[in-house]
């Protein structure tokens, strides 16, 4: 079976600073993705490149057997569903949740023109299916944040995508709000024939027991990549975060205390 997603040699230059070098992966059926790493390790970088907004400067990208850049990529990324602040930038603070859900069927922000009675109809269900129906005549503007990444969630569903990206979607939650949102994202993947996810964290503490894989980036560079248990492990991540540091693993989940010398 083809991998859904293939990315080979991936390079992205910026000037003289390479924010990705060389970079290798697959990512196929039945696999739930973490990217982790450092701040400044090229994992926005990376997810915005496998989402067709930043162009390789080498390399390429495939999902579902094509290639960026030899095929419309607008008509590409209806297969992805994305979630970022950059898309949440571009939303319009009037905008109800129902307007800005229904937009994700052609990657849209908001909705144009009057909303067909498919397109409601599938958005209220989604915002149902992520408990969130009470949100549909919010305006953007109004919701907090936690209310903004499930909305953004159903968005990235409206399309029925083939592979789901969430770059960095606990930033700016409590405590409380990022535990509601992570068990919404396990309930997502732990699904019957679930989209596979690719999750983009500097904290492990997001690694949820749903993800199967992880690619370990360090300043730019593929540091490992391979099964949970065989990357996510003490020295691979004193490497990644360049600091001597516990690992500490407990009913499923991460957390990393750093090693303290005293002189």
């Amino acid at each position: 079976m083809h991998p859904i997603l293939s990315v080979e040699n991936l390079t992205i230059r910026r000037g003289a600073a390479h924010l990705v070098r060389g970079i290798d992966w697959e990512v196929r059926a039945g696999e739930h993705w973490v990217i982790l790493g450092a701040n400044g390790s090229g994992k926005t970088s990376l997810l915005r490149a496998l989402g067709g907004y930043l162009a390789p400067s080498e390399g390429g990208v495939r999902l579902l057997g094509e290639t960026f850049g030899e095929t419309d990529w607008r008509e590409l990324r209806s297969r992805l569903g994305f979630v970022s602040a950059s898309i949440a930038q571009l939303l319009h603070d009037e905008d109800t949740a129902l307007e800005i859900v229904a937009g994700g069927r052609q990657a849209m922000a908001g909705y144009w023109g009057p909303l067909s009675a498919d397109d409601r109809n599938r958005a209220r269900r989604l915002l149902a299916d992520l408990s969130a129906p009470d949100l549909a005549e919010k305006p953007w503007q109004i919701l907090s944040q936690g209310e903004r990444q499930r909305v953004l969630i159903a968005r990235a569903l409206m399309a029925r995508p083939r592979l789901l990206l969430l770059d960095e979607p606990c930033a700016g939650l409590d405590p409380v709000a990022r535990e509601r949102f992570l068990a919404l994202v396990h309930r997502l993947g732990s699904r019957r024939n679930a989209v596979p996810l690719v999750l983009v964290t500097h904290h492990v503490e997001e690694i949820l027991p749903v993800f199967t894989h992880a690619l370990i980036l360090q300043r730019g560079r593929l540091l490992a990549a391979g099964p949970l248990r065989d990357v996510v492990t003490q020295p691979i991540l004193a490497t990644a975060f360049e600091t001597p540091l516990h690992l500490i693993r407990r009913k499923g989940r991460y957390r990393i205390a750093p090693i303290v010398r005293e002189d």
